[in-house]
């Protein structure tokens, strides 16, 4: 049996690093800062342990270009380095200082601000640059300066340095291909995009680029709402101002601070783009979260905030692993209170929230059974008596346990009239989830269902009393005589008529689908799949006996055939375009038909004055 160590040679490990770690060559700048911050974390927590002394306003990282020199430094006033440590920390790759320091000062709570993980940050510096240099003098009482420099190769020098005040300077020749890190717009958006709330002043030619506070980091007991509508502008200048807000602080089972914003929604959701920025104590990741929250939360906007959280060696992208989805069920969790609690402190505001949240908290209900069970309180529909209700309520009201409902607020009618005066109180359903939701909750809530109005004949809606159930000489009723009538004048085998006596003379006639076999097309509709030819629709056209316009197209038939028969057409496809089920191929022959019977009523009504 043999035993031996693994052999890894640097001058192999160097080009993946420079070529394949990273997968962004933009990250160079943000590893370096977020390295300088860990020595300034560093240099305050030996202050504390009484070690050294300095003033905070020393603290600082400034970064410089020079376009002739081809050179871009980035300076700190932190620890710096012996060099014995240069030799340790620069020179042995994926050793990490950060990591070490943690272990020897892990009882100390600044620690937990350190960034550092994998002692990989500082090669980034090679993807854009032809050699880099190191100018670090230590805070230690006596130390000399250290200057360490290195092409990308394997080789490097050490030898003493030139810096007489604590802190490292580390300056990048900048390669051929990298020449855009030489412009100061560039590195603006990139220290906007990755450091802008880091916890030292970072200058970039003089000027500071990190002066916002990350709010995140402050209890919400010291935060107005002027606070968070100042910082969710910050984030999202471009937008409106969100309609309210989380504050998240965690400390068990995982660190997670943040703050969730629910935008205005005036689009539809789109699963496949997410706002929400996540950080590493305070470092930019990414702004794309789709794995750390659900679907339905996708809209959110604002910051996430953890280190805990599992991020590949880049630290560029997460890793799925329990603690992610820990907090995605957290987050859920705390989306869900805060609905919940505004509903039931401020129903009105909650009410006028509606629009913004209609959408997330029933793409919610839908797909995660959990957050069904918190938020299902949160779910309201506006009534037709101008009235907002829970699903309970209404069926408090209606132990029957029928929930009937329209499906568009904007376009009643006579025949939603009918059903009003009768006293039904109906919900009104215009999202295009409402008909999945509808299933879903029929499926919770034992015994009851909901049906869409113009879904089936109702008994309120009949007046039996009018019925006309007289058989003729032949054996049939009035009633059958007149859907065999409207039937011969359709000519629509496909098309089944039924005549009935209905409560209200005003209205003539509508078209029922029924309800199963609307929800089916409303399926494949919300999935974006076509009908099976299978299940092509089945439609009923239902005529009011009681109709004077009936009776009097009946009468018409003996004077004038033709125009009873555009009259019958007409009165069909009024009750297809009132459901928006007249096709666009159909509909300019309704305008034409439309203009013709109007000139003959015209015309007859003027020979007769």
């Amino acid at each position: 049996m043999t035993q031996g160590t693994l052999k890894i040679h640097s001058e192999n490990i160097l080009p993946i690093i420079k070529k394949w770690l990273y997968t962004d060559r933009d990250i160079f700048l943000r590893e370096l800062v977020s390295n300088a911050c860990d020595a300034i974390s560093k240099l305050k927590i030996l202050r504390d342990q009484g070690k050294t002394d300095f003033k905070d306003e020393e603290l600082r990282i400034d970064i410089e270009m020079d376009k002739e020199k081809k050179t871009l430094e980035i300076v700190d006033t932190g620890l710096g380095m012996t060099a014995d440590e240069v030799e340790k920390y620069i020179a042995q790759l994926a050793f990490s200082g950060a990591e070490e320091f943690v272990k020897k000062y892990q009882d100390d709570e600044g620690t937990k601000q350190m960034i550092g993980h994998f002692g990989l940050g500082f090669y980034s510096s090679f993807m854009v640059s032809d050699s880099v240099e190191i100018d670090t003098l230590s805070f230690q009482e006596g130390a000399k300066a250290a200057h360490w420099s290195c092409d990308g190769s394997p080789d490097y020098t050490l030898d003493e340095g030139k810096r007489d005040v604590r802190g490292t300077a580390i300056t990048l020749h900048i390669n051929k291909e990298s020449e855009e890190f030489l412009e100061e717009d560039k590195l603006r958006a990139l220290l906007m995009r990755h450091c802008r709330f880091l916890p030292y002043p970072i200058f970039l030619n003089g000027k500071q680029m990190n002066d916002i506070e990350p709010l995140w980091i402050k209890p919400s007991s010291e935060c107005s709402d002027k606070d968070y509508l100042d910082f969710y502008k910050a984030l999202y200048p471009m937008e409106p101002d969100p309609i309210f807000w989380i504050h998240l602080n965690v400390d068990y089972p995982f660190n997670l601070q943040g703050i969730l914003y629910f935008p205005k929604v005036n689009r539809r959701l789109d699963p496949n783009q997410s706002t929400l920025q996540l950080y590493c104590n305070r470092v930019f990741v990414s702004d794309n979260c789709k794995d750390l929250i659900p679907d339905f939360l996708t809209v959110l906007r604002g910051v996430i905030d953890s280190p805990d959280i599992p991020l590949n060696v880049s630290r560029s992208n997460l890793q799925m692993d329990k603690t992610v989805r820990q907090l995605a069920s957290h987050i859920s969790k705390k989306v869900s209170d805060k609905l919940l609690q505004t509903l039931q402190t401020d129903r009105e505001g909650y009410v006028s929230k509606w629009p913004d949240v209609e959408m997330i908290l029933k793409l919610g209900i839908l797909q995660d059974d959990k957050f069904y069970d918190r938020a299902k309180e949160c779910l309201i529909w506006k009534t037709s008596n101008d009235e907002w209700t829970t699903l309970d309520e209404y069926i408090e009201r209606n132990p029957e346990k029928k929930v009937y409902y329209h499906h568009d607020e904007k376009q009643t009618s006579h025949f939603f009239d009918m059903y009003k005066e009768k006293g039904i109180e109906i919900l009104f359903a215009p999202s295009h989830l409402d008909t999945p939701l509808m299933t879903f909750l029929e499926g919770k809530h034992s015994g009851t269902t909901f049906q869409r109005l113009d879904g089936a004949l109702d008994d309120v809606i009949l007046d039996k009393e009018r019925e006309k159930s007289v058989l003729d000489a032949d054996g049939k009723t009035e009633a059958v005589k007149i859907a065999d009538y409207f039937r011969s004048k359709l000519s629509d085998e496909t098309l089944e008529v039924e005549a009935k006596s209905l409560s209200s003379n005003s209205v003539p006639a509508f078209m029922m689908l029924s309800e199963k076999e609307r929800r089916m097309r409303d399926y494949f509709a919300l999935s974006g799949q076509d009908l099976p030819a299978s299940m092509g629709s089945k439609r009923t056209f239902v005529v009011n006996t009681n109709s004077p316009l009936v009776q009097s197209i009946q009468k018409l038939e003996k004077k004038d055939k033709e125009l009873a028969t555009s009259l019958v057409k007409q009165l069909y496809e009024l009750s297809l375009l009132s459901q928006r089920e007249l096709s666009p191929e159909d509909f300019s022959a309704f305008l034409k038909r439309s203009t013709d019977v109007l000139e003959k009523l015209t015309s007859a009504a003027a020979q007769k004055s």
